[in-house]
């Protein structure tokens, strides 16, 4: 998987991944103010089947959609993106960054490292 979402995308991909399978109407309805148009919201789910992000199965005369793709492979992947992107690949250089720029506290920090520590 190495296909980015667009805003749009990922927004639905949210609530798809939160509710785990929805209709159109209940994507809808989990969106914020203002609720994009039916048809927008329609054409978006088709979009992300395209993508294989999404997959559907029959319910009355309409579907119901459900992640194909979990959330934790696509920030996974995004996360690379962006460390490679913008940080040379270096995972030491995103941390120092957002140690510096986004004044993580040192419970973060630590926390971060027990994480890295299980890894190992």
């Amino acid at each position: 998987m190495s296909k980015q979402l667009t805003k749009a995308e990922e927004q639905i991909m949210q609530v798809l991944w939160d509710l785990q399978e929805a209709t159109v109407k209940e994507v809808i309805e989990k969106l914020p103010e203002p609720k994009p148009a039916y048809n927008t919201v329609s054409t978006i789910i088709r979009i992300l089947e395209n993508k294989e992000f999404v997959g559907h199965k029959p319910l009355g005369r309409g579907f119901i959609y459900h992640p194909i793709i979990d959330k934790e492979a696509y920030s996974n992947q995004s996360l690379h993106k962006l460390m490679n992107g913008y940080f040379n690949g270096s995972f030491k250089s995103m941390v120092s960054f957002f140690v510096k720029e986004n004044k993580m506290d040192v419970s973060e920090l630590e926390s971060i490292l027990k994480e890295v520590n299980k890894k190992k």
